[in-house]
């Protein structure tokens, strides 16, 4: 047992594991509190935070398929690495920067008229930017390569190891900011600054030596090569193999001609050409996943982030609005994180018994299902829908006035930032908690309509991420190995495409008269992804989706569910 133990804690599964919780850590705490920081640096205002906010998702956005395309073209421990040193030498040098900016923001002030204080506020944006995009890397890698080639061909391990994976992001989504948000609190911006940059030191070097001993333990990460994509060429054209043997003789006719046609090819590249790559990258890798026969079922996943029903800063800051206080809200946080970790456990349960596409079915019913209360709660007691209030109302008035941002009492008395309490101004531009000061809200509002939202949105986290893990190990098994960086570079692409939508929808209708109907168009968008994801299903399963049938076999776009490597069983 001994012996067992001692070999769990050095194989690779578990060493990719420590590397993932120690790189998520860091991510949510400096995700946490780089937000913090630039509303704190900024006078209270939520200018510096947005900017930062439309920077990492246009980044994403425009660049995923990119950084894709190169995760591709290198091999996987220099990928892995470089991401890693740049991802955590970003985070350190922007700590070190916010650490000067608070300790000579004064002078800063007064140095050319406050431009040198602009160019260093600029200077954390970029940075921080480029932080996230290895962030975006790192993910790519090892949650969509490295993780399926540890789990070899046993597709129950691949399951269990990306539910794992999802069991960590959750717990850290919730440990990480409370643990630097009390550093924070009892000491300073400036110690949090440090406390961050010094982490990210030692968390760097740490997963550096995590990476080296996975990849020396697990052999196949160093075969990236065309044998590799000559088996998943012929996996995917199996009943063509057999009929086409002189297939090597005509590769090896392509590879000379390449070979004879590549310096010819390499004196026309001009400057022109080069600067037109990336461009061309980025129309291939949208092409690429359009093509793919999991398209589907990665637009429906992608669906699911145009939503205003999650613990985000939106949502949050309607809860205020309607009563509900931070200590409820934190509970709130907690139970969702369980009901996500119940997901994970129902998503390797399901997967076992039913296969994984039909999982994805049942997971998507579940959460619709869940989210039909939130749509019941926009017309009970409590509901502040008022359709006849102009959305642009409040946008106008702030237009034209000219006082400071609002502040929000806090439970000690001094005034509290919007932000750090769930930017509620973003909804109503002077929305205070119901429960903060009695004048101001002489009538209680009734709780039914706001408790139904949140038992439908928490209960609804089991379905969702049983789903994204579906999706996900859907992308990692039918997305040959050397697409796969690019095609998960696209798909972060698309999610994030959906998660800047969402917040437009908010800038366009910010008043809380206005909420329950993001919560009706919300839990549309959910049902149209799973309306795709329904007719992914439909093609691979055929017909009879819940019973055990054969697809077309000439349809190249159909993936059988009992073809895939993770199913086990059958219903």
């Amino acid at each position: 047992r001994l012996g067992a133990l001692l070999g769990y804690f050095t194989s690779a599964k578990f060493l990719l594991y420590l590397g993932h919780a120690l790189s998520t850590w860091g991510d949510r705490m400096w995700h946490f509190a780089v937000s913090v920081f630039l509303v704190e640096l900024y006078g209270n205002s939520l200018l510096l935070t947005a900017v930062y906010g439309l920077v990492v998702a246009g980044s994403v956005l425009l660049l995923g398929a990119i950084i894709g395309d190169w995760v591709d073209k290198n091999s996987r421990l220099k990928v892995a690495q470089t991401s890693l040193v740049v991802q955590n030498a970003s985070v350190i040098l922007c700590g070190i920067i916010l650490m000067i900016i608070f300790l000579f923001k004064t002078q800063l002030l007064t140095l050319y008229h406050g431009w040198l204080l602009t160019m260093c506020y600029i200077l954390v944006i970029t940075i921080a930017n480029i932080a996230n995009l290895a962030s975006t890397a790192t993910a790519i890698t090892i949650q969509r390569d490295w993780i399926v080639v540890v789990a070899g061909e046993d597709r129950s391990k691949l399951a269990d190891m990306n539910a794992t994976i999802r069991r960590i992001d959750q717990l850290t989504n919730i440990l990480a900011p409370m643990a630097v948000g009390q550093i924070m609190t009892f000491g300073s911006p400036m110690i949090g600054c440090g406390f961050i940059s010094g982490w990210n030191l030692m968390s760097m070097c740490v997963e550096y030596l995590l990476l080296w001993k996975v990849y020396q333990k697990t052999p196949t990460l160093a075969l990236k090569c065309s044998k590799v994509e000559e088996s998943e060429l012929k996996q995917l054209n199996v009943k063509k193999e057999n009929d086409m043997k002189p297939a090597e003789g005509v590769q090896l006719i392509v590879e000379k001609d390449v070979t004879g046609f590549e310096p010819q090819q390499e004196k026309e590249v001009g400057c022109a050409a080069r600067m037109a790559e990336p461009f061309i990258t980025f129309r291939d890798g949208w092409v690429a996943y359009y093509n793919q026969p999991v398209f589907l079922a990665g637009m429906g996943l992608a669906f699911l982030y145009m939503t205003v029903l999650g613990f985000d800063c939106i949502t949050t800051g309607y809860a205020y609005t309607q009563g509900l206080s931070g200590s409820v809200l934190s509970l709130l946080m907690g139970a969702s994180a369980v009901t996500g970790i119940m997901g994970t456990v129902a998503f390797t349960w399901l997967r076992r018994k039913c296969g994984l596409i039909r999982t994805g079915l049942i997971s998507g019913v579940a959460q619709f299902s869940c989210l039909v209360l939130c749509a019941i709660s926009v017309f009970m007691p409590g509901s502040p829908l008022d359709l006849t209030v102009s959305p642009f109302a409040d946008i106008s008035a702030r237009l034209f006035e000219s006082e400071p941002l609002p502040t929000i009492a806090s439970p000690g008395g001094e005034p509290e930032v919007a932000f750090a309490t769930g930017m509620p101004n973003l909804l109503n531009g002077s929305a205070i908690p119901a429960n903060s000061d009695p004048e101001m809200s002489p009538e209680p509002v009734p709780l039914i309509s706001v408790s139904l939202l949140f038992a439908g949105v928490i209960a609804a986290r089991v379905g969702l991420w049983s789903f994204d893990l579906t999706v996900t190990q859907l992308l990692q098994e039918n997305v040959a190995e050397s697409e796969r960086g690019i095609i998960n570079g696209v798909q972060n692409s698309m999610n994030y495409l959906l998660d800047l939508l969402h917040f437009i929808m908010v800038i366009l209708a910010p008043n809380p008269e206005a909420f329950g109907l993001l919560v009706l168009i919300s839990v549309s968008f959910v049902a149209m992804g799973h309306i795709m994801y329904f007719r992914f299903a439909q093609k691979s399963l055929g017909k009879q989706l819940l019973a055990c049938c054969t697809p077309d076999p000439d349809d190249p776009k159909a993936v059988s569910d009992s073809s895939l490597p993770g199913n086990t069983s059958t219903v």
